[in-house]
């Protein structure tokens, strides 16, 4: 494409940094680097129409693990490594909501539940039996009980009877959030160009190229924050996972309240504009949902649809109305990923499916690296 020197002027000339990625990660790095440079020109590259990746397709789940999600990791990760990730996952909740405001984000802490089916009873006589080992690591970063076993009062079906109880989790409306980081950005004058596909960076001393599949351009630093995408640009330990997403239309006297992780997160509800939301289950086809492609995988899809009739609404006559999928950064670690590359290349990635709890904090810190 051959640009007009007006838009070579305006949009790509004299830029300070570039952000790739218009999520949560993204927004939060530019307005970071705009209060640290007020008098800097920060340009954002968005790929999809709207932010895409996770950001805008997540369930709004304001939480840090559930029980047994954190018995796996136990598995792989150190204890001292465990605290600190949940610590992490509870201060970027936490500036997250000073941030934007419970209300703008319509935060709503109606707590989080594990739930078990009937195959699944060794999972939580497991959890039960560690339940305290758990509340134990946890009691200094919440000063209370985390974790406490209640009954099932919600009407689920084909499960054990007994839930895990998590007061401290909470659910966000995701769309409200982005809304209002957009906001923040376009009033610090920060610019977004969507669907711009950045293929490549050729870096020298004093700037980086930022190539893209219709132009080209210099900027003096490049932060990239394209998660799920970044495997694209970048060589780290990280790669795609698509996660399938469906929302009911409106159920008269819906009695269900709060979050709900079932088969060791791998599925997801909650409620929403007495609608229910779920999602998940990656873990049926692993290979195929290692992928940035948008679309609906219909094994998946069915599952969802089956969860929700067997356990979750056996008693409700329900239609769904809309499905999607979004895209994570995922790796063997779940840490993420945020370092120099070089002297002006940066990269904030690999939120492993925490993007509300951390993604924040990780724009704050990519931001800080300079």
């Amino acid at each position: 494409m051959n640009l007009s020197y007006w838009e070579i002027k305006s949009w790509l000339s004299n830029i300070d940094y570039t952000i790739v990625g218009s999520g949560i990660v993204g927004l939060n790095c530019a307005l970071r680097l705009k209060e640290k440079f007020p008098k800097s020109k920060i340009l954002i590259l968005e790929k999809g129409s709207l932010p895409q990746g996770a950001s805008t397709k997540n369930a709004g789940f304001a939480c840090f693990g559930s029980m047994s999600e954190i018995i796996d990791d136990l598995k792989s990760h150190s204890e001292s490594e465990i605290i600190s990730l949940i610590k992490k996952r509870k201060e970027g909740l936490k500036y997250l909501r000073n941030f934007i405001g419970d209300n703008s984000l319509n935060y709503k802490q109606n707590g989080g539940f594990e739930i078990f089916t009937k195959k699944d009873v060794d999972l939580f006589e497991n959890c039960q039996l560690k339940l305290n080992e758990v509340n134990k690591l946890l009691k200094p970063l919440f000063s209370s009980t985390v974790f406490e076993i209640k009954d099932n009062t919600f009407g689920f079906k084909k499960i054990v009877d007994k839930l895990i109880f998590n007061p401290f989790e909470g659910q966000i409306d995701t769309g409200l959030m982005m809304e209002a980081l957009l906001e923040k950005v376009k009033r610090k004058n920060i610019k977004i160009l969507n669907n711009i596909n950045v293929t490549s960076f050729l870096e020298n001393n004093s700037s980086v190229e930022i190539v893209t599949e219709n132009f080209s351009y210099k900027s003096s630093k490049l932060f990239i924050a394209a998660n799920g995408f970044s495997n694209k640009l970048l060589n780290e330990k990280i790669a795609p996972a698509r996660a399938q997403v469906l929302i009911t239309k409106p159920i008269e006297n819906l009695q269900i309240e709060g979050t709900f992780h079932l088969d060791r997160g791998y599925y997801y509800f909650r409620n929403i504009d007495n609608r229910i939301l779920l999602g998940g289950g990656r873990n049926l086809d692993f290979k195929k949902e290692e992928t940035d492609k948008f679309g609906l995988n219909y094994t998946i899809q069915s599952k969802l649809e089956l969860i929700l009739k067997n356990i979750i609404l056996p008693k409700n006559e329900f239609e769904i109305d809309y499905r999607w999928s979004g895209i994570m950064g995922v790796g063997n670690k779940k840490t993420a990923i945020v370092k120099s590359i070089s002297n002006n290349v940066f990269c904030g990635i690999r939120l492993g499916g925490m993007g509300i709890a951390i993604g924040s904090s990780i724009g704050n810190e990519l931001a800080n690296k300079i």
